[in-house]
């Protein structure tokens, strides 16, 4: 709710619903259990008004990760489930195609800790745009999905694809656990991007492309744009 460039936004409305209430419903749609992990208790009720589960966590969290973790334990203290899909709920379009692929790819790969997603660049101009986090993959040609090497704001040099990472995050429950028990890494803190800090632990990030990235509401440019959407 504290969202510097776009105050209170969780509960901007977007063609009578909350944008929370469209992320939640749209993540409903992929078949999992879902709930909504939230720092305010506003971000709860308008939930469950609309009949989704929400938890409300300590808003003093320092992350999103550990805000995850918070929720995971809160409704499933047993660990009856081992794979935990985050979806970010700034993103109110987001198909939930995008949730299983994150699933799928941890299913697929073994040795996977974190799946997420990557997307083509949208224009030239995301190369040298340090908001525009950018993922460095072992990708074969003719692949789908690889390996994260890196993750970074920085213009990338030479020839190639250009990958735009997709906020959205599949853990085996273990190593989100590990993750958010350890401090913040020297590339994490550098790059302000907190992947880095489990690349930096030895877990293996793997991603899957995707056709295009969803729309994300950072400002309110974007809120209009969602507007137009709905």
């Amino acid at each position: 709710m504290a969202a510097t460039r776009l105050p209170d936004k969780p509960l901007a409305d977007i063609g009578g619903k909350p944008m929370i209430v469209r992320a939640w419903e749209q993540a409903a749609r992929s078949g999992f259990r879902v709930a909504v992990a939230a720092g305010d208790p506003e971000i709860v009720e308008a939930v469950e008004a609309a009949g989704g589960q929400a938890v409300l966590t300590d808003p003093d969290l320092p992350s999103g990760s550990d805000r995850i973790r918070a929720a995971v334990e809160a409704v499933d203290p047993d660990g009856a489930h081992d794979l935990v899909i985050n979806i970010q709920g700034d993103m109110p379009f987001a198909s939930p195609d995008l949730a299983r692929a994150c699933a799928d790819l941890l299913a697929r790969e073994s040795g996977c800790d974190i799946a997420t997603l990557v997307a083509a660049e949208a224009d030239v101009s995301d190369r040298a745009n340090p908001d525009v986090v950018k993922a460095v993959l072992a990708l074969p040609e003719g692949e789908t999905s690889g390996r994260a090497l890196y993750f970074t704001r920085s213009t990338l040099y030479g020839d190639g694809p250009i990958w735009r990472h997709v906020g959205i995050y599949g853990y085996r429950r273990d190593a989100l656990m590990r993750f958010c028990a350890a401090p913040p890494s020297p590339l994490e803190k550098r790059e302000k991007l907190e992947q880095l800090r489990a690349l930096e632990m030895g877990l293996q990030i793997w991603a899957s492309v995707i056709a295009e990235a969803p729309l994300s509401v950072d400002n309110p440019a974007d809120l209009e744009a969602a507007r137009k959407l709905a």
